[in-house]
């Protein structure tokens, strides 16, 4: 059974940068795609981004991410990264790391494993 584990998250001002990492374990990632999805207080989950298992293709799921985030992937470490730049406090939220086989989709309700998330906190 695939599990996943997210680090990396912490409390930054408004303007700084972050890099979530979810590491997982029990397959290898190369068999799924990887998405972070976020989830503010009060509020479902938000997808954030996705990337192909195959040719390393990156969708943003929430435009107002804009280029400020950026997701990679190591198949070679077990390790997915989320990049976040020019942080807003509107980017707090527990983000959460989730695979499923296949291709990216919007809809939380399409993967099948999910990490335990990590609290990002952006505030002066």
């Amino acid at each position: 059974q695939v599990q996943l584990v997210e680090s990396g998250g912490g409390l930054v001002q408004p303007g700084g940068s972050l890099r979530l990492s979810c590491l997982v374990s029990g397959d290898t990632l190369r068999n799924y795609v990887i998405a972070w999805f976020r989830q503010a207080p009060g509020k479902e989950h938000d997808g954030v981004s996705c990337i192909s298992s195959t040719d390393g293709s990156t969708y943003h799921i929430t435009a107002s991410v804009g280029d400020r985030f950026t997701i990679s992937r190591d198949n070679a470490l077990n390790t997915d990264y989320l990049q976040l730049t020019s942080l807003e406090s509107e980017d707090t939220a527990i983000y959460y790391c989730a695979v499923r086989p296949g291709r990216c989709y919007l809809s939380s309700s399409s993967y099948d494993a999910w990490g335990q998330g990590t609290q990002v906190t952006v505030s002066s």
